[in-house]
């Protein structure tokens, strides 16, 4: 097959927070409570499966395996050893998802041979009050926090934001955080599936059970961060130019909001792109390659490889990552 714009197919997940705001939206396939759409995944047993009309589908670690360099970049090749580095979503929070915080590269390497889980979100629609638990308040110490695990009084030390489209969250390991209901939002993050449930509003589950919590995992992980480090809003989008929104060691992303065709290019010695269509349609193209479409809701991988290609379009907000 020919190395050119990858789509893939959507992998999506029911939660007891989900909702169908995919669906109705950004027209995912209809689902009882979708919460999560991974849109590329290299987590094993999730991996994505490319998104074609033959019958043979490779998925993402086929891909690799086969392109290798060409497809990641030279630099992120060799640095992660050929594994894919970061895992792309689109979340609807119907109902708010459980309190939890994640675990840094130390840690998660330790306990679940895992990369860390750094993340960002960038939110897409907020209902009328809708809020994200971000950290704590001013003042809580460790000691108010074992205090409030033990007496069941946790959300008493939340800190709570107002949200609305277009804010923006760097959302660190070891700091608490919750996606609050009412909330669509995408979300970068590193290759993980390792959460640690501090609180669960007291909710079962869709099957009538509690979910676990992981107490003893979170206090080891959990950090007190400084919250001015959190919100990363642009504080201006200029159109038809890269608009910064945040750089991790692990993720950079920017703001495309575009009326008109701009010229963009991969780094063949450097990272993949990866494209994340949050409103409007475009049109990518590269000469001697086979054009694709790219709607809101739908996520394209551009293989290092594949240097410049225009993206074609009268209107579109688009995300934009590599690997820094």
């Amino acid at each position: 097959m020919e190395l050119s714009f990858l789509k893939f197919k959507a992998q999506q997940f029911s939660k007891v927070w989900g909702g169908d705001k995919l669906h109705k939206y950004y027209k995912k396939p209809a689902g009882e409570r979708i919460g999560e759409s991974w849109e590329i995944s290299g987590v094993s047993g999730k991996v994505s499966v490319l998104d074609q009309q033959d019958h043979q589908e490779p998925d993402l670690n086929q891909l690799i395996e086969k392109f290798g360099p060409q497809l990641l970049g030279e630099r992120v090749f060799k640095t992660y050893k050929g594994e894919f580095p970061l895992l792309f979503k689109f979340i609807d929070a119907k109902e708010d998802l459980s309190v939890q915080l994640h675990p840094n590269d130390a840690i998660a390497k330790e306990y679940h041979n895992s990369f860390g889980k750094t993340e960002m979100w960038y939110v897409l629609q907020a209902d009328p009050g809708a809020r994200l638990v971000i950290g704590f308040k001013a003042g809580v110490t460790l000691a108010d926090y074992k205090q409030a695990v033990e007496q069941g009084t946790i959300t008493d030390l939340l800190n709570e934001v107002s949200v609305q489209p277009g804010d923006a969250f760097f959302i660190a390991p070891g700091l608490v955080h919750a996606i609050g209901g009412g909330v669509v939002l995408a979300e970068i993050q590193q290759t993980s599936d390792v959460t640690y449930r501090i609180y669960d509003w007291d909710r079962p589950d869709v099957n009538g059970t509690y979910r676990e919590l992981h107490l003893e995992e979170a206090e080891r992980a959990l950090v007190f961060h400084d919250l001015d480090q959190v919100f990363c809003r642009p504080k201006e989008v200029t159109n038809n130019k890269a608009n910064s929104i945040y750089t991790s060691d692990y993720f950079q992303t920017s703001l495309w909001s575009l009326n008109q065709t701009v010229s963009m290019a991969t780094d063949p010695k450097e990272s993949f792109m990866v494209l994340m269509c949050v409103s409007g349609t475009a049109q990518l193209w590269s000469p001697g390659r086979k054009s694709i479409s790219l709607n809101s809701g739908e996520t394209v991988l551009v293989p290092a490889a594949l240097g410049a290609f225009e993206i074609q379009t009268s209107g579109a907000e688009i995300l934009e990552v590599i690997v820094p």
